[in-house]
């Protein structure tokens, strides 16, 4: 390819990945602050309960779309998934940001590589955000469940010295860290604003799918109509919780064999692939060029993917 041409092709790559970043990450302050104010007076004249309105996101847009709102597919907009993870960035804003690094992507296959890998590094970087989104929202899941056990230890103290169950929760919300006094904080701040404490919990369990706080809700939902001694449940929990992570423990340890082999299978024709294309691109040109080739690459992608499955589901073990 001519070097001027080649210049100029990935001046317009850059020049228009800035543009979609810029356009995704432009905000409206003015415009939120008056939705927030609008929302908290009562003046947003809607259908919905008052829980829904409280329980209504700042990543769900009122008012107004920006472009890259309306250039954004449906399937990205991802807005339960934007608050398990605790992103403070809208949808649109994350979807315009992949497909700068997707053209990013792009002008650096084809400057550093040939034109053939271009469909690979430009897929490679467009993931690179929602990989970032999905690691975030696991780890803040983890960090979650880890806190649980001593929340429901902090809970069942404050019930036996003679506090309410919301004040418990404001307990939690105040002496532990994040993501545990965040989420228990809001429930306790939606219950002082008229939601029932129930629906609040609820509410709780669809942002944090962690089955032990679904035990949790249940177990308050079923003392508050039917009574009991919730400080010993909450104990029982956090000791069943506890005794799991030690289980959960063992087992990673036994597994670690097993899933290092499973990253170093999948990895090594990935990168002996990507080596080969760097030092010699004419002998693994027939993989796409040769109808035999061609074949090859599909069934060895297939069995690459059964392989993992297998290698996933022999390590991954419930507890």
């Amino acid at each position: 390819m001519n070097p001027m041409l080649l210049s100029l092709l990935v001046g317009a790559l850059v020049v228009a990945m800035v543009v979609m970043l810029y356009t995704a990450l432009r905000r409206n302050p003015e415009g939120k602050a008056a939705d927030r104010l609008d929302a908290l007076v009562g003046r947003n004249t809607r259908k919905d309960s008052s829980a829904d309105m409280l329980l209504k996101q700042a990543l769900q847009e009122v008012d107004r779309k920006t472009l890259m709102d309306r250039l954004t597919p449906e399937f990205f907009n991802l807005t339960k998934t934007f608050e398990q993870a605790d992103c403070n960035i809208k949808p649109s804003a994350l979807f315009g940001i992949s497909v700068g690094l997707g053209v990013l992507g792009a002008a650096l296959s084809i400057w550093l590589v040939n034109l053939y890998i271009v469909p690979i590094g430009a897929f490679l970087f467009f993931a690179l955000p929602w990989v970032w989104l999905y690691t975030k929202r696991a780890g803040r899941l983890k960090k979650f469940a880890g806190q649980l056990p001593d929340a429901m230890e902090l809970v069942a103290r404050a019930l036996r010295a003679g506090h309410s169950l919301a004040a418990g929760m404001h307990v939690v919300a105040e002496e532990m860290p994040a993501p545990i006094s965040k989420e228990f904080g809001r429930v306790y701040e939606e219950q002082n604003l008229g939601i029932p404490l129930e629906e609040a919990l609820k509410s709780m369990c669809d942002r944090v799918p962690n089955l032990d706080l679904k035990f949790f809700v249940t177990s308050v939902a079923i003392q508050r109509q039917t009574g009991g001694d919730l400080a010993e449940i909450l104990d029982r929990i956090g000791h069943v919780i506890r005794e799991r992570f030690k289980i959960l423990g063992q087992v990673k340890a036994l597994t670690a064999e097993g899933r290092l082999s499973g990253v170093v299978l999948i990895a090594l024709p990935i990168g002996l692939f990507m080596m080969m294309l760097w030092m010699k691109p004419d002998y693994v040109e027939l993989l796409w060029k040769d109808p035999m080739g061609v074949k090859m690459s599909i069934g060895a992608v297939v069995l690459m993917l059964i392989g993992s499955y297998a290698i996933k589901k022999i390590v991954d073990i419930k507890v």
